[in-house]
């Protein structure tokens, strides 16, 4: 794609240019986010470009087939994403098919943000580094209620409507996609997690608003299912050096007709992508 019109600001991105058109505000964590994001995949791009580049000039014999760009030939052949890359890239086990695409639809999620401003609906899913999102999203409800973010919790409310009906961005808080159910379905109609359908093994979550509250003022009931939210479905993950873990991302509330050990039982988690 690092010649196609779409992406005006280049591939990599010209973050300073970007910074331009979203500088930094107080009263807007997501413009800072967004040139965050871009950072992260650029390093990715360069690492990307770089190597096959490489391996290209290795096959034809104009440089030397190094190690690592053997091991990164047998990845290619094994249909498995290369060592190099996965060690630059964001927790990942599709293919090396479905990896590039995955990666594509990011790249494509961040210029669209580019182009077309701040979206009404944040594809979850197509963050590099989740959390700060997360944090940007507290950081605006703070400032413009002026409260101290450590005071802060999270609320969230199934969205019923279909995405394309969501145009403008909530008061308070963003509409996420892009969570798949793991474990269990979803009834529309009472909105609730409800039993997993047979042979439906993972589920497309509805939009989700996710809403900042006073932690003081959440109040929990036996129904309310504790849902965690992972990147991939290994489940696991190391600490790293921000503090957060690399695999798990948080805890979100699912209203639930059983009680919550029901699903605790059930193993039912959120994920960010699938392994396919």
């Amino acid at each position: 794609p690092a010649k196609d019109d779409f992406y005006s600001y280049g591939l990599p991105w010209v973050v300073e240019d970007v910074q331009e058109k979203f500088p930094t505000q107080y009263t807007e964590s997501m413009n800072t986010v967004l040139t965050q994001e871009l950072l992260r995949f650029n390093r990715v791009i360069v690492v990307i470009r770089s190597t096959l580049n490489q391996l290209i000039d290795a096959v034809r014999g104009v440089v030397v087939m190094s190690s690592d760009l053997e091991k990164m030939a047998v990845a290619f052949l094994n249909g498995s994403v290369p060592g190099m890359w996965s060690a630059k890239s964001y927790p990942s086990l599709k293919p090396l098919g479905s990896y590039f695409d995955d990666f594509l639809k990011r790249l494509q999620f961040l210029q669209t943000w580019i182009n077309e401003g701040t979206p009404a609906v944040f594809w979850l899913s197509g963050f590099y580094f989740t959390q700060s999102f997360l944090t940007g999203t507290l950081q605006n409800y703070a400032r413009k209620h002026k409260k101290a973010i450590d005071t802060l919790s999270w609320s969230f409310r199934v969205i019923p409507e279909d995405i394309e009906q969501l145009t403008s961005k909530p008061e308070d808080g963003s509409y996420i996609t892009g969570l798949f159910l793991d474990g269990a379905g979803w009834d529309n109609d009472a909105n609730v997690l409800a039993e997993q359908q047979p042979k439906i093994l993972f589920l497309a979550m509805r939009c989700i608003h996710f809403l900042p509250c006073d932690s003081a003022s959440l109040q929990l009931t036996d129904k309310d299912y504790l849902c965690p939210v992972y990147k991939t479905s290994a489940r696991r993950g190391t600490l790293s050096t921000t503090g957060h873990s690399t695999n798990f991302v948080m805890d979100i509330v699912l209203p639930s007709p059983r009680v919550a050990t029901h699903w605790i039982l059930r193993g039912v988690a959120c994920l960010t992508q699938l392994d396919f």
